[in-house]
């Protein structure tokens, strides 16, 4: 399929939001936090692991450890029994516990509002940077994770073979009024909807307007939610 311009996919990019904002007016990311650091430390947990997982491992790891000197003095040893339920915890926690140091020594105990020493930090790359910053901050960015690299691709919003460069275009084409909410519709719509294996195209808002093939046709967007 031959891509289509710039100001085509910008077009459609206005129709796509108009309908996910008015099917869900204020979205949300499903990672529990209490402030800007716990959202970065659960990010964090949350590579190739669930949100639901995530959330039951830090429900009681925030009620002690909720600053980076509180997660510092845990110690990666009893960090890592508290996060042992999410995969790869291990390491995960020795990032954990090193972004936790660095942001005490060199941020003064603040999590960093600037995306280069989001980066800086240990475990920390674009994508969760990008979380950080839209979530926490309300920075007009957006996250491109396996759902909205897929939703992008499949709607032709943003066509890119690396994240990078679908979050590029993304930025192009997404109508400034949208971007504070653009990544959580995505995520929301190709977690729920526009699924990997099978999109529920029958239930969708975009059905209309999206050139993905082949479509298929389910009853409910709430079906089999728990699946990819």
């Amino acid at each position: 399929m031959r891509k289509a311009s710039r100001q085509k996919r910008a077009a459609l990019a206005e129709i796509v939001f108009e309908r996910l904002s008015a099917v869900e007016p204020a979205p949300k990311g499903e990672l529990d936090y209490v402030n800007p650091f716990t959202l970065l430390v659960a990010v964090v947990l949350s590579a190739q692991a669930t949100d639901a997982g995530v959330n039951k491992a830090t429900r009681s790891l925030f009620a002690v450890a909720n600053t980076p000197q509180k997660m510092a003095a845990l110690g990666e040893e009893a960090l890592a029994g508290r996060i042992k339920t999410i995969g790869l915890y291990r390491s995960k926690a020795r990032h954990v516990i090193a972004l936790s140091r660095a942001i005490v020594d060199q941020h003064g105990g603040e999590t960093p509002r600037d995306r280069a020493a989001l980066e800086a930090l240990p475990g920390v790359g674009r994508k969760t940077a990008n979380v950080v910053l839209n979530t926490a901050f309300g920075e007009p960015t957006i996250a491109v994770d396996t759902h909205v690299f897929r939703v992008a691709n499949r709607l032709g919003i943003a066509p890119g073979k690396t994240p990078r460069e679908v979050e590029d275009e993304l930025m192009r084409v997404v109508p400034e009024r949208f971007l504070p909410h653009a990544h959580h519709w995505l995520i929301l719509h190709g977690r729920y909807v526009c699924k990997a294996r099978k999109p529920l195209c029958g239930a969708c808002v975009l059905v209309d307007v999206c050139p993905y093939e082949p479509k298929t046709v389910a009853a409910s967007p709430r079906d089999n939610a728990s699946a990819a």
